[in-house]
């Protein structure tokens, strides 16, 4: 495409587009494709483009976004959410602070009235943050929690859980009352293999009593949504997903257990290791082996 042309194919986007954030308009333009907006319930539904999984509540008396992705996809995010209404966001709330879920709180600044985390949460985003450098370019919470917190936005009950340790020290699960939803972030990684991370304070052993005590506290009408899910599965479910979640932490676990007993070394696992005996579902790979690690480590490797 020409120079000409490609100055007439923007400059027509923008004209056709000047009532969005210049941030999606100039997305836009460099050809960056936004995702897809999801009805659930009511007026609750998820945004799918590149990063954990995006939440939201629309409607005329409150919005509410549950994670962000990153920049780019938060821009497009927000440009889907100018498309049905005028409203300043009420609540940002991050299920946890990796990158693929807060990266694009950013793009939220001046949008939002309030950015909510569980405290250990915040903590792991600002060292992050000044470990990279980018402190500057970060939106972090303004209000955090320890156990339990809720607020009313529009029409919907929002609590948020923290069960204690998991795929991190700080993971929330975000339940809307009234749509009888709840985003697990991280903590679910539906049929997919999921990344542990023991440097922001992650338990496998806590983590498989997170999601009981979930299976407990919502019920079999609850919708769930999930961080991510492996090809071929859907980012929402309901509590058979958890309870799958569990099985194969708990696999795991036992299967590294038992050969620490055996006197395999951890070099020797990876090595022998295809997939996990009893969980032989999730697959392998690279990540196989990053669970093999932290398992090991864990059990006092």
């Amino acid at each position: 495409m020409s120079t000409r042309r490609t100055f007439l194919k923007q400059g027509s986007l923008l004209a056709g587009t000047a009532m969005l954030p210049m941030q999606h308009i100039m997305a836009q333009a460099l050809g960056i494709e936004a995702g897809q907006m999801q009805s659930l319930r009511r007026n609750v539904g998820i945004y799918t483009e590149r990063g954990g999984t995006i939440g939201w509540m629309i409607d005329k008396s409150g919005v509410i976004v549950i994670d962000t992705q990153f920049p780019d996809q938060a821009t497009n995010f927000i440009g889907k959410v100018k498309e049905q209404t005028d409203r300043k966001i009420d609540l940002l709330i991050n299920t946890h602070h990796h990158g693929d879920h807060s990266g694009g709180n950013i793009a939220f600044k001046g949008l939002v009235n309030q950015v909510v985390a569980h405290s250990n949460s915040k903590i792991n985003q600002e060292r992050v943050a000044k470990e990279k450098g980018n402190v500057d370019q970060t939106l972090f919470p303004d209000t955090t929690y320890d156990t339990e917190w809720t607020k009313n936005v529009g029409d919907e009950i929002v609590k948020l859980h923290y069960f204690g340790a998991g795929h991190t020290n700080g993971d929330t699960m975000i339940h809307l009352e009234n749509a009888n939803i709840v985003h697990m972030g991280d903590l679910l990684f539906n049929h997919r293999l999921p990344y542990i991370d023991p440097s922001a304070g992650a338990s496998i052993q806590n983590w498989i009593k997170v999601l009981r005590k979930a299976r407990k506290t919502f019920d079999k009408d609850t919708l769930f949504i999930f961080g991510h899910a492996g090809e071929g599965y859907e980012v929402t479910g309901d509590l058979s997903a958890l309870k799958a979640k569990e099985l194969y932490l708990k696999k795991l676990l036992k299967y590294v257990k038992k050969e620490k007993k055996k006197g395999t070394t951890i070099e020797q696992l990876k090595e022998k290791t295809e997939t996990i005996p009893g969980a032989t579902e999730w697959g392998g790979g690279r990540m196989k082996n990053i669970n093999l690690q932290v398992a090991w480590d864990e059990l006092g490797g």
